[in-house]
């Protein structure tokens, strides 16, 4: 892990609520790319068993974030698309990697592919993200 990108990180980590609740666990990190993990819980599903889809939205959304605010610079998300070609339940270990597509003084893409632990896929995300003027403290 870049040891700055990795300490951006932790800081935003330690802060986000949301993060810990959900159980986010950083497996690797560096500038514009991050891999992520967590396990589904019974309290995340819908009426059908599943989980919400704002679950695996949320998780490759954190990546995506992570990813972007690397560098340094406070990025915050402007449009997001997810697919979720495949249903997620409780005790389903979820892996989201995000690549960089493109990066701008002012904007970047990113797309993160979230998989089981049977590495199919569950979730297809695209995010863009603004790229404020403001470092990171």
């Amino acid at each position: 892990m870049n040891g700055n990108s990795k300490k951006i990180v932790d800081e935003l980590m330690e802060t986000c609520d949301f993060c810990q609740w959900l159980g986010i666990e950083v497996l690797e990190i560096s500038q514009g790319s991050a891999v992520l993990r967590m396990k589904v819980r019974k309290e995340m599903t819908n009426s059908f068993g599943i989980a919400h889809g704002g679950i695996v939205f949320s998780l490759a959304d954190t990546a995506i974030a992570f990813a972007a605010n690397s560098y340094g610079i406070k990025s915050v998300t402007l449009e997001a698309t997810v697919s979720l070609p495949k249903e997620t339940r409780p005790g389903d270990l979820l892996i989201a990697k995000s690549k960089e597509l493109s990066l701008t003084r002012k904007t970047a893409i990113f797309d993160v592919n979230v998989t089981n632990q049977d590495d199919e896929t569950v979730g297809l995300f695209r995010g863009i993200v603004y790229r404020t003027s403001q470092k990171i403290k």
